[in-house]
């Protein structure tokens, strides 16, 4: 969804071409609310979003910069709502957490990665599921905090009131820092819903609620957020599904029509792609500046700083072996999205597309790589210059790959370590961001 709107807003203010010329600047607001209106954003929100900008642009004076600026600030004024922002702990744990939502936004599989953020921050979390209604959903959570190594709260109870009860004498003295009740959800909004979800708030008494959107739903999206904060009150809004085949307006729409504040986005399928919605992050995402401050904390939180240096250290030695090769990709694995992390790096944005469907995990490449790797002996692993072309042709066999397809991975890999080298040395990385400024253009739309 990003690279949609940072690619209109900048097409839109190229058209702005000289300054204090009228006609370009009407030109670009007209374009500008095709763009939000295709992209289901509340149609009263736009006209106040146009009028802002209009008013601010004339002020300053029309200039493409001015015009970028004004649609900045009345972004931000509009997605800055009263509230928590990102997650807030209670001042005593444990800190539970109401989640809702229809069925088929994505509720079980949000609560599941907000789990695991919350994991990354050393936090233990318990799951609690207490959507009864689906058959799978208890066993989807399960089989989900088992993925993530999180505790999972069993119960044989036969209602989701009997289960939160439950739950919350047994966290007594587990000294769990957040409880995470997974409630269901229909198909469409009832009385036996809300009913259901009312008794369930009375007895767990959350610290906050949070309300799952599914961010292809669009209008509908908000007056169903709108019902659930109307009978039960929610604190937050969570935005399912906000990839790149998302329109995205139900963001705008939500903290416009019901002045709810955005928490997290959930921008992917890994358990990984779950962000905090922070404003003036997202809206530098969406203006084509990127988001380092987030990509430097969902890094942080795979790549220990001691890590990094040993790694750092063996790749400027020239000793990065296959080992290290492979710990490398299950690290990156655990960020998430490939095209959402390409995302957040500045004057990238236009990547993210190409990169999204990228999956580390059913590769077939990664997959000959792994065989490969667990076809040597622990001392090929760490010295690659030892694989002569005998020791090749048994990995191959070992493997089942051809020997042309190991000595191809081999160059590969010869190949990127000295290229890690390169970067590793004084000036590598801006070589890198100027590499791949010229390779963007390149990757298919």
């Amino acid at each position: 969804m990003f690279e949609i709107f940072s690619e209109s807003f900048q097409s839109i203010a190229n058209k702005i071409r000289f300054n204090d010329d009228e006609k370009s600047l009407a030109r670009a607001i007209d374009e500008l609310k095709k763009v939000l209106l295709k992209n289901d954003v509340y149609h009263k929100a736009v006209k106040e979003l146009l009028q802002k900008i209009e008013l601010q642009t004339k002020a300053q004076g029309i200039g493409k910069q001015n015009f970028l600026q004004a649609l900045k600030d009345s972004l931000q004024a509009l997605l800055d709502t009263k509230g928590n922002q990102g997650f807030v702990f209670a001042s005593r744990p444990p800190t539970s957490i109401l989640m809702v939502g229809l069925q088929g936004s994505g509720k079980t599989t949000t609560t599941a990665k907000l789990a695991y953020y919350l994991k990354n921050k050393n936090k233990k979390v318990l799951l609690i599921p207490c959507d009864l209604q689906r058959m799978a959903a208890v066993e989807q959570l399960r089989q989900l905090a088992q993925q993530i190594e999180v505790d999972f709260f069993e119960s044989s109870a036969q209602s989701p009131q009997q289960v939160a009860q439950e739950a919350l004498i047994f966290a007594q003295d587990k000294h769990y820092d957040v409880l995470l009740f997974d409630t269901a959800g229909r198909l469409a909004i009832d009385e036996h819903l809300m009913q259901e979800l009312q008794e369930v708030k009375t007895i767990i008494q959350p610290f906050e609620t949070f309300y799952v959107a599914d961010s292809l739903s669009g209008q509908e999206g908000v007056r169903n957020a709108e019902i659930f904060h109307q009978k039960i009150k929610i604190d937050g809004v969570i935005l399912s599904k906000f990839d790149s085949d998302s329109k995205g307006g139900i963001a705008l729409s939500i903290a416009y029509q019901l002045g709810l504040p955005l928490r997290f986005i959930g921008s992917g399928e890994k358990v990984a792609d779950l962000d905090v919605f922070l404003p003036d992050r997202i809206i530098s995402r969406l203006m084509g500046a990127g988001d380092i401050a987030t990509l430097a904390e969902k890094t942080s939180s795979v790549f220990s700083e001691k890590e990094t240096k040993a790694i750092t250290k063996k790749i400027k030695k020239g000793q990065f072996n296959f080992e290290d090769f492979l710990a490398q990709i299950e690290n990156v694995k655990k960020l998430g999205n490939l095209g959402n992390l390409v995302g957040m790096i500045p004057g990238l944005g236009n990547m993210a597309g190409a990169l999204k469907n990228v999956d580390l995990d059913n590769s077939q490449e990664i997959k000959s790589i792994k065989s490969m790797v667990n076809s040597m002996t622990k001392k090929e692993r760490e010295n690659p210059d030892l694989l002569n072309g005998s020791r090749r042709k048994r990995i191959a066999q070992g493997a089942g790959l051809d020997i042309a397809d190991v000595n191809r991975i081999i160059k590969q890999f010869d190949n990127a370590s000295k290229m890690a080298k390169k970067l590793s040395s004084k000036g590598g990385m801006q070589n890198l961001m100027g590499m791949m400024q010229q390779m963007k253009g390149k990757f298919p739309r």
